[in-house]
């Protein structure tokens, strides 16, 4: 099943973000066969990330909360909030290429 999964970041927390984000980019990467997506948000371009979006395939949604829970910046404090959300994708035969 494919998920997407929005983060919304504590205000004011851009040091967590720098400080963690080369554990981070390296917990994703370590985690490429669900983590099919993933990329920080942002108001305008040039602009402070202000959360996250990642497309996950996963068995289950417990299985999603599992993945989010070891995050860097989950265990780090720098996430708000979160959505789970199943995606039931218009085309599901076709490969989306991003």
């Amino acid at each position: 099943m494919l998920y997407v999964i929005r983060f919304v970041d504590k205000p004011d927390r851009q040091a967590v973000r720098r400080q963690h984000l080369d554990g981070h980019l390296s917990w994703l990467a370590e985690r490429r066969r669900s983590i099919l997506v993933a990329g920080s948000l942002r108001e305008e371009p040039g602009a402070d990330p202000i959360g996250a979006c990642w497309v996950v395939e996963a068995g289950s949604r417990p299985e999603v909360e599992e993945l989010i829970k070891s995050d860097p910046f989950w265990t780090n404090g720098l996430r708000e909030s979160v959505e789970i959300l199943l995606w039931s994708k218009a085309f599901p035969d076709e490969q989306t290429l991003i």
